[in-house]
């Protein structure tokens, strides 16, 4: 457990006494991990200072199989704790997308269970799911906006979770939300867009769109598939500070697929990476050595700058 060390600014952590039973190293407790550091940024007790953080979710045995046979995820089993920015590296195909994807249920998983906040997502009926989703934030590689919409009928799409589905039909919105998603936009840098149609906007311009969808729907957690693939490299950055903008600022857990290593050296607290459908590494960004890069990314591949 000691991999989930990081930035204790950028969880949401509680300082405690050490008790009797945690003196001699880390122990689990009703879904607390509780881990000792230097006090070096948080109040000390006795030279100790003691951090307890949730672990908002746990990914155990997931597996996919897709018509056909092909096993898309192969007993990936991972925690993540509340708060923190994980990347989710691999090739093309390792299966980042489908984990994405399965834990919140755009697709079924085979076997294994999702547990978010100790509740099984596996198990929750349609129902329990819509309740679910509306914490769980999506941003998607294509950005999967209504491009004939108006940009800010785009971004209220994020409410569909919480008001009557009649009034969406209608395109109907509460004033608060209609201002949220103002507000929304203004964070992303296009409240001035937010009257254009969806495909007048530039590639960057639609993803900062998506991003202010999802915050809509005041996310405990974001899932972003490779929300920068495509990208300039400029452009990139972009949308990758804002995802750590609302990581740190608003504490809310980014789980984020990404093809490359500097991004995941930039941005993330830890790194899980696949290959063909198996976890190969769950760890710190620095920990990806040359032989683990070769572990993820195949023994013929090549670190680049």
């Amino acid at each position: 457990m000691a991999e989930w060390v990081c930035n204790p600014q950028k969880l949401r952590l509680q300082a405690c006494l050490l008790p009797d039973e945690f003196k001699d190293g880390f122990r689990n407790n009703k879904g607390w991990i509780y881990f000792i550091i230097k006090p070096t940024s948080a109040r000390a007790c006795a030279g100790i200072t003691v951090f307890r953080m949730l672990i908002m979710l746990q990914i155990k045995n997931l597996t996919k199989i897709y018509d056909g046979g092909v096993k898309a995820l192969d007993n990936v089993s991972f925690d993540v704790p509340d708060g923190q920015f994980l990347a989710v590296i691999g090739l093309s195909g390792s299966g980042k997308s489908t984990l994405l994807r399965c834990i919140n249920r755009l697709i079924e998983p085979t076997d294994g269970q999702i547990l978010w906040n100790g509740e099984d997502i596996t198990k929750a009926s349609p129902d329990e799911m819509r309740r679910i989703r509306r914490k769980i934030g999506m941003v998607f590689q294509q950005f999967n906006l209504v491009h004939r919409s108006r940009v800010i009928t785009n971004v209220l799409a994020g409410r569909l979770g919480y008001i009557n589905p009649a009034w969406s039909l209608l395109n109907r919105f509460p004033k608060a939300d209609m201002e949220k998603a103002v507000k929304q936009l203004e964070r992303v840098g296009i409240a001035d867009k937010a009257n254009q149609r969806a495909d007048e906007l530039s590639g960057g311009q639609q993803q900062r769109v998506g991003i202010a969808r999802a915050l809509m729907q005041d996310p405990e957690i974001i899932l972003a598939d490779e929300p920068v693939a495509s990208l300039d490299p400029v452009l990139a950055h972009s949308i990758m500070k804002h995802l750590e903008d609302i990581n740190e600022k608003d504490g809310v857990t980014i789980l984020c697929s990404l093809h490359f290593l500097d991004l995941v050296h930039r941005y993330a607290d830890r790194v899980v990476a696949l290959n063909e459908g198996k976890l190969v590494f769950a760890g710190l960004p620095t920990e990806i050595d040359d032989q683990k890069f070769k572990d993820i990314y195949g023994r013929d591949a090549e670190r680049i700058g």
